[in-house]
């Protein structure tokens, strides 16, 4: 008997969206993907954008990277990884990033996506903090059973880096999960925890630094703490027909960026925090603010041209197991791969 062609798509496609309501995002605009536009040359990828930042795409992009070969085409403003890769996996957009264990979550799911470079992490001087008021009675992580706390999406790095908190702790599967996540813009995290919101909120980057320059608040763990150092948090992806049809745009996409990252690791932050303020000034989104740039202080990816490796998967294992979304040995093989990255064997 043949195989059901089409029942093996519809079987993958809830497989997939199933994933896709684990992780805690909306399922609209959800359709067919459109093609990827090339003309003279020139490949245009649609993506998502953040707001108040510059994504190391758009950084490649202004510093001229992409030789002429890439254009970016913003589609809209997210505040959240895992419904980048949610677009890209459905069509909206041509890449995405998230976390790499929601990569992984999705992937495992049957979505037709790889991972091609690290995009985001921790460094000694920019990483994700869990902060509450220096009065507050939370000092470990095991004081955070029943607690709220304000994370920028659900399904992302910080609800596996609480998990991976409290199961070192040695506390339950249902004491972890008596810790209620509450999902707001990057932007106002700070400002729920301190009006009494939420009794923890996770900071990272310039909303991080000036949460800090504005004092009142402490963390009670970060992630140079929990992981021992240094981490790669997540990687871009693409969706797998985009990569076949357009392998030399891909290339020239991923080294790109990859000279974007090492760009910003190796020129003096006010020159990035200069041209971050003018790609911000010049784009003209609505309600951008450029304020929280001055506080901006490293690239936070501690790979090399954003080099993936095994490790940056494997790292979420546990938190993929108890969350049910693998059973058995992870393979992170199937997740990505470095052959688009022609500055990886320098790494």
């Amino acid at each position: 008997m043949k195989p059901n062609r089409f029942r093996n798509s519809r079987v993958r496609a809830v497989a997939v969206l199933a994933a896709v309501a684990a992780l805690g995002l909306s399922l609209t605009a959800c359709g067919k993907s459109d093609s990827v536009h090339a003309e003279n040359g020139v490949t245009t990828l649609r993506y998502l954008g953040w707001a108040d930042q510059v994504t190391p795409p758009e950084l490649a992009e202004s510093l001229g990277y992409f030789d002429g070969k890439v254009k970016l085409d913003w589609s809209g403003t997210t505040t959240s990884g895992p419904s980048e890769i949610q677009a890209a996996a459905t069509g909206q957009v041509d890449f995405g990033g998230a976390f790499a264990g929601a990569v992984a979550k999705l992937i495992t799911a049957g979505a037709p996506i790889t991972a091609v470079i690290n995009y985001y992490g921790s460094d000694a001087k920019s990483f994700t903090g869990y902060y509450v008021p220096d009065n507050s009675p939370i000092h470990t992580a095991a004081d955070l059973v029943g607690k709220k706390i304000a994370v920028n999406t659900l399904g992302g790095q910080n609800e596996a880096d609480i998990h991976d908190a409290l199961a070192k702790a040695g506390l339950s599967q249902d004491q972890i999960k008596s810790v209620q996540l509450i999902a707001l813009p990057p932007p106002n995290l700070e400002d729920a925890v301190r009006k009494g919101q939420v009794d923890v909120a996770s900071l990272n980057g310039q909303f991080q630094q000036r949460a800090v320059a504005a004092g009142g608040l402490r963390p009670v763990f970060t992630e140079l703490d929990e992981y021992g150092g240094p981490i790669n948090g997540g990687p871009y992806v693409f969706r797998n027909d985009v990569i076949a049809k357009n392998a030399d745009a891909v290339r020239t996409f991923t080294t790109g960026v990859a000279k974007a990252l090492e760009w910003e690791r190796d020129t003096p932050r006010e020159q990035v925090v200069a041209k971050m303020n003018q790609i911000i000034t010049a784009r003209h989104r609505p309600g951008e603010d450029t304020s929280t740039l001055k506080y901006w202080l490293s690239v936070g990816v501690p790979a090399k041209y954003g080099v993936i490796s095994d490790q940056d998967f494997t790292r979420w294992e546990s938190w993929l197991r108890d969350t049910g979304a693998i059973h058995g040995k992870l393979d992170p093989s199937k997740f990505y791969t470095n052959k688009f990255n022609t500055l990886a064997q320098h790494s």
